[in-house]
């Protein structure tokens, strides 16, 4: 389907399909209307319950895509990360045209992990933040059981991604994240207006191994700062700079399965538009849209967004997808 330009109207909340996500947001114009992007948000600590959904909705009301949000519920319909067996929703994988994965440790039943298997068997795009990388830690009786994290290879992290959990490079909790540009990558379209000194996150550094597996191509390498401020100076002596954003095509059948991997990934490094810039323009590219990437495209934040800090047990509670609807109601005003 070709890209159409964007448009720079905002527009109504999608109705929900009865067997969908209780959260859905979508767009009638705009490069990525008639695309379906499925977000799936679930680990304990960086708070992508809330990330997601506003990644979600400057995809919907600024570039046009039908966007589903898949949250973990607790028993009263409530967003709880801290259950990690069950993805409400995940059945709107069998539509997706892009999936945008936030999840850590998650330990799904068969049938769910299935609509993953599938989505990556089709070759279908990944665009992955922070924890995905160890996004699964399945019981060995599982199916999917090679999917886990600490799989002898690697697992999903690893093996379509491009690595899994290794360490932490910075200093958790102490030291933030601000890009650097990787040697070779400044003509790459995710890049595209994207200055790389403005992309900040204020968690730390992910360690992965060096050379990253094969076809991988770093495009940001991530500075290691001396406090969580993103005007802080880098530490002095922080050993080889670790790749925070690569890109990866995977032969598929005839043809190629795009994938984003992106070791950022706090909520509140959303509120950077660097960092909100390069991840929209992650989505674009993995989808094949880069001919509507430009320097000026509208990433603004969409309704109402106050991240809380990373760590966990610090989620808000007694949320639920209701209350993250937009617009709430039909006075409300459009989004600025």
């Amino acid at each position: 389907m070709r890209c159409l330009l964007p448009c720079l109207l905002p527009l109504a909340l999608h109705a929900q399909a009865p067997d969908g996500p209780e959260l859905v947001y979508a767009g009638d114009t705009g490069p990525l209307h008639g695309r379906h992007v499925v977000f799936v948000a679930g680990d304990e600590e960086y708070r992508s319950e809330q990330s997601l959904p506003q990644l979600a909705r400057i995809l919907a009301f600024r570039l046009g895509a039908r966007a589903s949000v898949c949250l973990p519920l607790d028993s009263k319909g409530a967003i709880d990360p801290g259950v990690n067996d069950s993805l409400p929703g995940l059945a709107a994988l069998r539509t997706a045209d892009l999936l945008v994965l936030l999840v850590r440790f998650r330990a799904l039943p068969d049938a769910a992990m299935q609509l993953f298997a599938d989505h990556v068997a089709k070759g279908l795009p990944i665009v992955a933040l922070r924890t995905s990388t160890h996004a699964f830690a399945l019981p060995p009786e599982s199916k999917f059981a090679s999917w886990s994290w600490n799989a002898p290879d690697g697992g999903f992290g690893r093996r379509v991604l491009g690595e899994t959990w290794i360490a932490h490079h910075g200093e958790h909790g102490v030291q933030g994240t601000r890009g650097l540009l990787a040697a070779g990558a400044a003509s790459h379209p995710i890049l595209r207006g994207v200055d790389p000194a403005a992309v900040f996150d204020p968690a730390d550094v992910y360690h992965v191994r060096l050379p990253l597996p094969d076809g991988c191509t770093p495009l940001l390498l991530g500075d290691v700062l001396q406090s969580m401020q993103p005007d802080a100076a880098p530490v002095a002596d922080q050993g080889e700079r670790m790749p925070i954003v690569w890109v990866r095509e995977l032969p598929v059948g005839a043809g190629k399965q795009r994938v984003c991997t992106a070791t950022l990934g706090s909520a509140a490094a959303l509120l950077h538009e660097g960092t909100r810039r390069l991840l929209v323009n992650a989505c674009l590219w993995a989808i094949g849209c880069e001919d509507a990437i430009r320097a000026d495209l509208d990433v603004a934040l969409v309704g109402d967004y106050a991240p809380l800090p990373f760590g966990f047990g610090k989620h808000a509670r007694g949320v639920t997808p209701a209350d993250l609807a937009w617009p709430r109601a039909a006075t409300q005003p459009p989004p600025k």
